[in-house]
């Protein structure tokens, strides 16, 4: 096996494997009354259960070991003493510098960065409390009322999911939009939504030159002096989140407008920084702060705790186990809030930007699965969909169930039927149903025995479903904060396992050169470039139907 792990532990793990594949966890659960002791952590405001997993002792000792032989406490203090992990861009992977709520210098290159980290925090506090208190003005003399954020990837998915999740926060007289998708009706209908007069627009663009992103943002600018009739009506409806100062200057943002952000801040980690501008107009500085002092919470949990206690370490162990071993290809991500209801498209990009990779460290290809493809969707809405799939299907699923054991909004008796969905899935996932039990029910229910054997194989289920479980006190800025970076932990766990750079992203490039090189051809309404026979079929179906 082409792994980093010896041969001796992999060896190891898979022929632990082929003993435990068999065992049913209605037998685990059975034969260890303290399983859930055993296999569950208490942690601030969370418990995380992981005792409905596929696994026993020696599987976790097995598990612990190969993170041990990667040496993830190595890698952990590498990545936090800003040294260059990313190390196909050259660059420190530093987003805890950005949350870093202790006194604790981090360095780059012999410089403390937390000096720059506090300053911008401090630039977009003053000016979030302008824009909140009505103090800063549109061009026409009207307080902001209408926040639009322009980016895509990081710079959109992130903000766009906190903002959602953390709408009882949120300032009774802002609302706050997004825009990603170059496709133009995504603009066309924030601008539907808006007045221009009361509109406020954030650029987020780090190197303000993503094509999707500079589209949206020069199709607002034309607006805004078509509207206002005067160029300088930009400076006061347009913000930029850059590095590049000129390109802002040319655009027609003061440079005073601009916040920065670094080389060492991944888009997919980038909310807590400048990026989360439309986060700290919508929920406050006070709050936003809370939201970082969540993740850095996790932060010190990841450095600090025994990897046998290690929440991150835990979930990047387990999704190792079931990607390599028992083949799992897709995880499924279920809060049972619907103001997380963003978060499972947060975690795509998060999840498979950073571990959708086949080349090892060392430059060779993997001969084994890495990255898996993840999914899900709020519930109990996802019950009523896919769900089927899970009970019954063919695939194994591992999947993570959120649910806070408070709401923001105690109507009736709704939390606790979705808090007895909740709990019961996964149960019914774990235990299934045996033939014996799906025929004691047809039989109370008085079906004739012909009808019993021709159904009893449709119900009856096999449980053995794997799940992991996160109950959260409260969804607060706070808790989120960790909840974020307790996957973003969890990922870097599974890269260190899989040997691979989780932290770059060169399969994004490809599509993005040669659209450059078609958007040529469709702009001079001919061929210009060798094509393969089928894309050379639809853009000449194109460029003939479009006229």
């Amino acid at each position: 096996m082409n792994s980093s792990l010896s041969p001796r532990l992999w060896h190891a793990l898979s022929e632990h494997y082929q003993k435990i594949s068999p065992l049913h966890m209605r037998d685990l659960f059975h034969s260890d009354p303290q399983r859930f002791e055993k296999f569950s952590i208490c942690w601030g405001d969370f418990l995380f259960d992981y005792s409905k997993n596929r696994i026993t002792e020696e599987t976790l000792s097995l598990l612990l070991q190969a993170v041990t032989e990667v040496d993830l406490p190595g890698y952990i203090e590498k990545m936090f003493s800003g040294e260059r992990i990313n190390f196909t861009e050259n660059r420190p992977v530093l987003h805890v510098a950005l949350r870093n709520r202790s006194d604790r210098p981090i360095y780059v290159d012999g410089k403390d960065v937390m000096a720059d980290v506090k300053r911008v925090l401090e630039k977009m506090k003053n000016f979030a409390e302008a824009v909140r208190s009505k103090r800063w003005k549109g061009y026409s003399g009207k307080p902001i009322k209408d926040i639009v954020n322009i980016g895509i990837g990081g710079s959109d998915l992130g903000p766009r999911m906190v903002t959602h999740a953390l709408k009882p926060y949120g300032h009774k007289e802002l609302n706050v939009h997004f825009v990603s998708n170059v496709d133009g009706t995504d603009i066309a209908e924030v601008l539907k939504a808006i007045e221009l007069d009361s509109t406020l627009f954030i650029i987020s663009s780090k190197t303000f030159t993503t094509k999707e992103t500079l589209t949206n943002a020069h199709t607002v600018r034309k607006r805004l002096i078509d509207y206002f009739g005067d160029p300088k009506a930009i400076e006061k409806h347009v913000v930029a989140i850059s590095t590049n100062e000129k390109a802002v200057k040319d655009f027609g943002i003061s440079p005073e407008n601009m916040f920065e952000f670094w080389d060492w801040v991944g888009g997919r980690y980038s909310l807590w920084s400048a990026i989360g501008l439309s986060i700290v107009l919508y929920i406050g500085m006070d709050q936003f702060e809370e939201l970082l002092y969540g993740a850095y919470l996790v932060d010190e949990h990841f450095r600090n705790s025994p990897l046998e206690k290690n929440i991150p370490v835990i979930m990047g162990l387990l999704g190792f186990w079931y990607g390599n071993f028992f083949g799992a290809q897709t995880y499924g991500i279920f809060p049972y809030d619907q103001y997380l209801e963003l978060f499972p498209v947060y975690l795509q990009q998060l999840d498979m930007e950073s571990n959708g990779k086949r080349i090892r460290r060392n430059g060779t290809v993997v001969t084994y699965t890495t990255g898996p493809i993840l999914w899900g969707n709020p519930c109990t809405n996802g019950q009523h969909s896919f769900f089927q799939l899970l009970h019954q299907g063919t695939h194994l699923i591992p999947s993570d169930f959120i649910a806070p054991i408070q709401t923001h909004n105690p109507i009736g008796n709704h939390h606790l039927i979705l808090l007895s969905n909740f709990f019961a899935q996964t149960e019914a996932l774990m235990k299934g149903k045996t033939e014996q039990e799906a025929k004691e029910e047809m039989q109370k229910a008085k079906m004739n025995p012909e009808t019993i054997e021709k159904l009893l194989p449709h119900r009856t289920f096999p449980g053995n479903r794997p799940s992991n479980s996160f109950l959260i006190q409260k969804i607060t800025p706070r808790t989120l904060g960790s909840l974020i970076a307790f996957y973003e932990h969890k990922i870097f766990v599974e890269g260190l396992l899989w040997d691979i750079n989780s932290f770059d992203q060169w399969g994004v490039e490809l599509g993005k050169q040669l659209a450059t090189r078609v958007e040529e051809e469709l702009t001079a309404g001919s061929l210009l470039y060798e094509h393969d026979a089928s894309t050379k079929g639809l853009i000449e179906f194109y460029l003939k139907q479009s006229k």
